[in-house]
């Protein structure tokens, strides 16, 4: 019965610690796959996420790599909506440069 009680415990534990692994592991996962299908539109991830912000995207990183996957026009009209909104802050920041 000891025996029993121990492995039930030590079940336990690796359910608790693995429910909080599997959660880091899927955001990696999608970050990964954001990071490679920008990388064939020319960008970096962080640049993606910056103008992501800017373009007042509120996707997140599930369903953007989702849509990376299955539905690239898609995909492609969002890093689209991004380059122009990147484009428009670079624009901002350097007009108050001069100014």
């Amino acid at each position: 019965f000891r025996y029993a009680k121990d492995a039930m415990m030590k079940a336990k534990y690796w359910a608790y610690r693995d429910r909080k692994t599997r959660k880091r592991n899927f955001r990696m996962l999608w970050v990964q796959r954001l990071n490679a299908a920008v990388r064939a539109q020319g960008f970096t991830y962080s640049r993606f996420a910056e103008g992501l912000k800017a373009s007042g995207i509120g996707l997140d990183r599930k369903i953007l790599s989702d849509l990376a996957v299955t539905d690239e026009a898609a995909f492609k009209g969002i890093v689209d909506q991004v380059k122009s909104a990147l484009e428009k802050k670079q624009n901002e920041s350097k007009s108050k440069k001069a100014a």
